[in-house]
């Protein structure tokens, strides 16, 4: 009891009474609140995506790493993000998958490949001209694990930026012999691609610039797989065709383990018919290899760049951030083996 205003007693507000006891009210901050749900997640099985989401907004906060680490490939998985029409998600779906497979135990190198570096942007690595880059590794010869960054964000997260200086490797490239396949050797003879320690690369994703010269001609010689985000609207899907005609040349010459094994819709929004008729159409042509998650319009994605993070630590409870996160878990779960390519015949 506290002395009132009037000069009666009156009960102190910090206490509540029962009979004849007399207990403190129990007052929660947000970081209370934030333990006591992270205690029940712990605790609960995080078996769906709204779980997860919750779970993982919770852990990036905390500093902590996921209870549930996803599964590492059998050998290193080299993706090469492409699609040759600028706008569509290219490198905000590289950079987002490749936090959040690294933020779940997962060793991954991403390359830029684009000299706009909008990836080396998202993942707040030095880019500027002078800085060692791609370039190096793809002109001048130098190896691949004297130009890889670390990410200062993400544990696991490692970076070859690129800067200016890749505007001028397509005229440069065009002289050298064997052009085509200087990326797969600077890629293979990368001590931790295709390694068998601990510390091999589990992931490697190559973002490709807006176009089918020799860069992305570079990007598609070295990969083993080809993921292509398209966006939700009708111009995504005119230009597929030539993409896919690309590819195909690149098995018959080039190399032949190509595989198109991962589709993802981006930019997707539910409220209209052409999201939704786009996704049917792309579902129906591409049934083994289009994600189920699609990555839905979102102003947390977008303003993640300009504080030189991803969504996935910029707001990891966000929808944007929950859909990467799913992607992220198909991409681990799915055998690129098994899958086939129900093509759209194209006459």
């Amino acid at each position: 009891m506290v002395p009132g205003p009037d000069g009666h007693t009156v009960p102190d507000r910090d206490m509540v009474t029962d009979g004849d006891r007399t207990a403190p009210t129990v007052v929660r901050t947000a970081g209370d609140l934030a333990s006591a749900a992270s205690e029940r997640m712990r605790a609960s099985d995080a078996s769906t995506p709204m779980a997860r989401s919750v779970e993982h907004a919770l852990w990036v906060r905390e500093g902590r790493r996921p209870r549930d680490p996803l599964p590492r490939p059998r050998r290193t998985r080299v993706m090469v993000v492409a699609n040759q029409k600028g706008g569509v998600g290219k490198t905000t779906t590289t950079v987002n998958l490749a936090a959040a497979l690294a933020q779940h135990g997962l060793r991954v190198l991403v390359l830029d490949l684009d000299p706009q570096g909008n990836a080396s942007t998202a993942l707040a690595v030095d880019h500027q001209r002078g800085t060692s880059s791609t370039y190096d590794a793809l002109v001048e010869g130098r190896p691949l694990a004297e130009v890889v960054q670390p990410s200062a964000e993400i544990d696991g997260l490692f970076v070859v930026p690129a800067t200016i200086d890749l505007a001028g490797a397509e005229i440069e490239l065009v002289s050298m012999v064997a052009r085509e396949g200087r990326l797969r050797r600077a890629l293979h003879a990368h001590p931790q691609v295709f390694g068998e320690g601990e510390d091999r690369f589990d992931y490697v994703l190559i973002d490709c610039p807006p176009s089918l010269g020799l860069l992305t001609l570079n990007a598609l010689v070295a990969g083993d797989e080809m993921l292509i985000p398209i966006q939700a609207e009708y111009y995504a899907l005119e230009g597929l065709g030539q993409l896919l005609e690309t590819v195909d040349m690149v098995k018959l010459h080039l190399n032949p383990e190509l595989t198109v094994s991962t589709i993802i819709l981006t930019m997707y929004d539910a409220r209209t018919r052409l999201s939704a008729g786009v996704a049917e159409e792309v579902r129906a042509h591409f049934d083994g290899q289009a994600l189920r998650t699609a990555i839905p319009r979102s102003v947390r994605i977008s303003e993640a760049p300009s504080y030189g993070q991803t969504v996935m630590t910029y707001d990891p409870g966000s929808p944007g951030a929950l859909s990467y996160l799913e992607a992220a878990r198909e991409i681990a779960f799915r055998d690129p083996g098994t899958a086939t390519m129900a093509r759209e015949n194209r006459s």
